[in-house]
């Protein structure tokens, strides 16, 4: 019975242990803080639902996406797919659907509504954090 026990706590252990970096995130994170004004040209997209704009910060840069009017969500242009970040070209919205975003290099798809990979990925995208004042500043941060 007691060879159970042990057997059983080993067990118990080891899955555990592996657990943690089977679930990290191939890109990586990268701290950071900024805020935006979406009065500005380079943003303007940003004033109606549905419109992106690119974010110079990130690990390849950030694309922001306006989900309703009061909710935007930001997330890093590097794919996960890329995971030695070799690809000379980020993510970028698909020409007919903008709300998917193509790795070129890789073959895969991401959603741009939520992150979530729709093809040829086994994770989603790195997503930063947002607030927005209710008038124009947006801060993403990690």
């Amino acid at each position: 019975m007691n060879k159970f026990y042990i057997i059983l706590i080993y067990l118990l252990l080891q899955t555990t242990s592996c657990s943690k970096n089977k679930n990290q995130h191939p890109v990586p994170s990268f701290p950071f803080d900024i805020t935006i004004n979406i009065d500005l040209p380079s943003y303007s997209n940003l004033t109606g639902v549905g419109g992106w704009a690119f974010v110079n910060t990130g690990n390849r840069n950030v694309i922001v996406y306006r989900k309703e009017l009061s909710n935007f969500i930001a997330f890093d242009r590097q794919s996960p797919k890329d995971i030695e970040n070799t690809c000379p070209t980020p993510l970028e919205p698909d020409t007919n659907n903008f709300l998917e975003l193509i790795d070129r290099c890789n073959d895969a798809k991401f959603s741009l509504y939520d992150g979530q990979p729709i093809s040829n990925s086994e994770y989603g995208l790195r997503q930063y954090q947002t607030v927005w004042d209710g008038q124009n500043r947006l801060r993403i941060f990690n």
